[in-house]
């Protein structure tokens, strides 16, 4: 099981190092701003929403190695990807990072490095926010989300 924590640890550094879509979008039909008062971490996210589809997402902001790390992986997760499976993804990753230690988790894939969140109730918002934000960029809320 180290091997596979080692493999999930190496994904999110990866991520927080050179974060995927790290920029402002132009072009963007939807944004969100996400706040994190616990930690002080601060995101843009940027959506180009064509028809049904997000054609293109985007991120800007500082925060923590998770909360960086998510948002990178959030953005290639959902670009391209049509909207009504982005809301289904947003409920997957969610219910990975809140499931209780000693229940099982679906395989969300990479997104899965970081269920290990969970153990810790503290860094399960520095995990979330990116996908609160990309809940609310969607839904076209225009407050800043804590979630």
């Amino acid at each position: 099981m180290s091997d596979l924590n080692d493999l999930y640890q190496e994904v999110i550094l990866d991520h927080n190092r050179r974060p995927r879509n790290f920029h402002p979008l132009a072009d963007a039909s939807h944004s969100a701003e996400g706040y994190n008062p616990l930690c002080g971490d601060r995101l843009t996210l940027y959506l180009k929403v064509d028809g049904n589809r997000i054609a293109d997402v985007s991120f800007e902001g500082a925060g923590c190695a998770i909360s960086k790390a998510s948002a990178s992986m959030m953005t290639d997760c959902v670009k391209g990807c049509p909207v009504a499976d982005a809301n289904l993804l947003f409920e997957r990753f969610r219910r990975m990072v809140t499931t209780p230690t000693d229940c099982e988790v679906e395989d969300l894939g990479k997104l899965s490095a970081l269920a290990g969140v969970r153990e810790f109730p503290a860094r399960v918002k520095c995990a979330s926010l990116a996908w609160h934000a990309l809940k609310a960029a969607l839904d076209r809320k225009d407050q800043t989300t804590t979630e």
